[in-house]
């Protein structure tokens, strides 16, 4: 085995660098969940505007499927190449560049969708309008790919016994992100009077404040003798990372997690509308509902990892999430087989917020855990890029997931099959644990 160089132990975690770690993700989900509810109806007019309405199928509704997929595509191609750089030249430029960029790209879809509406834009406006919102989908992903960075300030500061409990800060600022990024969009459209230009306006304001706090209080927490190569990122050094010995494993069971949990995020809004009757209202708070519990679940991660070791919290959080989907199918199968809508006070809908809690519990356990057993099995000077390739396989799930629920959901008329489809995948992830957290944690120094 290569040798590692001996390099002094964490100092106890900086709070201006944990505070700025968990902003700098809070801002990524934030600025994702208040864009993600207004997109399609703020592009609509512009698509409208050149013969392809995004509701009624054809191009249209490719192109909506873009500006959400690129998003996601920028994550799986720079998270890897910031976390290496964050292991050449330090955490702190790369996290400030991330949430400059983020300032930026906000700002640019909030110019984008202030083109005027009424009356119907030009042809020429509407295409020029499409393309600044491309290009901020596209220079948000980018900003937005640092998460691999944050774990890492998080291994910085932490011994391998607390890693887990610092990674658990990871999925509480997403948690917080995905909850509040929904109802911000909402109550700033009506502070904004429903100006187009306010969703972009508020996400690029919270992201200039996240920045000035990083500026004044995140010290630089890669430490002196943590060296790395000047090899610059690329498929064959990431190819490798998968080949280091126990990680390969565990990207995988993340891939194939949040590949099922993307699936039924994805069909969520669909599934309760089906259903239960749900319209965007109620729709938005069970969002926000699923927010707060895998907040709340996070939260409650932390004690646990004090008693229990990753592993074993690994293994409960894939049983969870695999409970939660079988129970979520079975919902859907039985309400959709009834062939009447389950409303208000049906025992139905009650069932499905309890087995839509037990995945999001479940899920909220496997992110820290993987994140935690990944980084114990990575060298001290490759944290960044090892974390950043994690990351880079969680975005390629949150592209296909979506993809793969979706396609699946208008297959049957139980609309089950993308629940059935995230069951084999979690069976299968179930099926690799044991041999995985077998492996032995090599206990580089942090």
């Amino acid at each position: 085995m290569t040798s590692i160089p001996s390099l002094p132990d964490p100092a106890p975690p900086p709070r201006g660098a944990l505070l700025v770690v968990f902003l700098t993700v809070f801002i990524d989900l934030l600025g994702f969940g208040i864009v993600l509810p207004v997109l399609p109806r703020q592009a609509e007019p512009y698509l409208d505007a050149i013969g392809m309405p995004p509701f009624e199928g054809g191009a249209g509704g490719a192109v909506i499927g873009v500006l959400f997929a690129v998003f996601s595509l920028m994550q799986f191609i720079f998270s890897p190449i910031w976390g290496r750089l964050s292991d050449r030249i330090g955490r702190r430029p790369i996290l400030l560049i991330s949430l400059t960029g983020s300032v930026i790209f906000y700002a640019v879809y909030g110019y984008a969708v202030s083109s005027p509406v009424d009356p119907t834009p030009s042809r020429t406006a509407a295409i020029t309008a499409l393309g600044l919102i491309l290009v901020a989908r596209i220079g948000a992903g980018i900003a937005g790919a640092s998460v691999g960075t944050a774990a890492a300030v998080i291994a910085d500061c932490t011994t391998p016994e607390n890693r887990a409990r610092g990674m658990a800060l990871i999925g509480i600022a997403f948690g917080g992100g995905f909850t509040l990024g929904p109802l911000i969009a909402y109550f700033g459209l009506a502070v904004f009077a429903q100006a187009r230009w306010g969703v972009g306006a508020i996400a690029s304001l919270l992201s200039f404040v996240a920045l000035l706090i990083a500026i004044f209080v995140f010290p630089e927490t890669r430490r002196p003798g943590a060296g790395a190569t000047k090899e610059f990122p690329n498929v064959s050094r990431s190819l490798r990372v998968l080949k280091m010995p126990g990680v390969g494993g565990l990207v995988l069971i993340y891939f194939l997690s949040i590949f099922a949990m993307a699936s039924f995020e994805s069909t969520l809004a669909l599934l309760t509308k089906a259903a239960f009757g749900m319209g965007d209202d109620a729709n938005f708070l069970v969002f926000a509902a699923i927010g707060f519990t895998l907040m709340l679940a996070g939260g409650g991660y932390r004690p646990l990892a004090k008693r229990l070791p990753e592993r074993q919290l690994l293994v409960i959080g894939v049983g969870l999430l695999l409970m939660g989907m079988v129970a979520v199918g079975a919902v859907a199968w039985s309400v959709m087989r009834a062939g009447t809508v389950a409303g208000e006070g049906s025992p139905w809908r009650w069932a499905f917020y309890a087995a839509a809690a037990l995945a999001v519990c479940g899920f909220a356990f496997v992110n820290p855990s993987v994140s935690a057993l990944i980084s114990r099995r990575a060298d001290a000077d490759r944290q960044g890029e090892v974390l950043g390739v994690n990351q880079s396989f969680a975005s390629l799930a949150r592209i296909l997931g979506p993809m793969a629920g979706l396609s699946l959901f208008s297959l049957h008329p139980s609309h089950a099959l993308p629940y059935a489809a995230a069951v084999v995948v979690l069976a299968a992830v179930a099926a690799l644990l044991p041999g995985i957290i077998r492996e032995p944690v090599a206990h580089h120094p942090a």
